[in-house]
Order: structure tokens, then sequence, then C-alpha cells
């Protein structure tokens, strides 16, 4: 699983979150599972979890298939580009 962690321009999460259902969909039709999504509107973060089977090599390499994707690319015609950094993490259960 991997955990990504967004920090939004103060103000702009309205529109981020608006606009994150539309790749919902586009990772799964790669394989891709989208668990959870969090906002941290005190710290204007957006955070969520997206997991495919397999091992992180094996997540790289869908993820950069997705990556260069028409359907991507299609999804972020839209994009409000109001991340300012990120933090993405590959995790594991702690028990």
């Amino acid at each position: 699983m991997q955990l990504r962690r967004y920090a939004v321009e103060p103000g702009r999460m309205a529109d981020f979150v608006a606009w994150f259902p539309a790749i919902v969909p586009v990772r799964e039709q790669y394989g891709f599972r989208v668990l959870e999504a969090w906002v941290d509107e005190a710290n204007d973060a957006f955070v969520w979890s997206v997991a495919l089977d397999g091992d992180e090599d094996r997540f790289r390499e869908v993820e950069a298939v997705y990556n260069a994707s028409p359907e991507r690319a299609a999804a972020f015609e839209t994009f409000p580009r109001v991340i300012t950094s990120q933090l993405n993490a590959f995790v594991r259960p702690a028990r």
C-alpha cells in the first residue's frame, strides 16, 4: 500500500476534493484500489491510501503505465493545480 500526503494551498482544499473523485475510476481501471482519503483542514493536507496486488516493484510498473495513460491525461485536464508538496511512501501494517 502507498500512503500519499499532499500539502494543499490554503483555501483551495474544496477545489481538490471536488476533483479527486475523477481520478479514482481511472486508478481502478489499472487495478489500483483507493482505500481511504482524508482531509486535514487544520494543516491544509489531503492524505489518501492506494493499493495494488503485488509488491512495490509491481506497483511502480503499473503506476508507470497508468501515469502515461490517455485516461489519466484526460482526468488531469481539469486538475486544480493546488498541491504545493507531496510525500508518497510504501507502508505496511504496524502489527
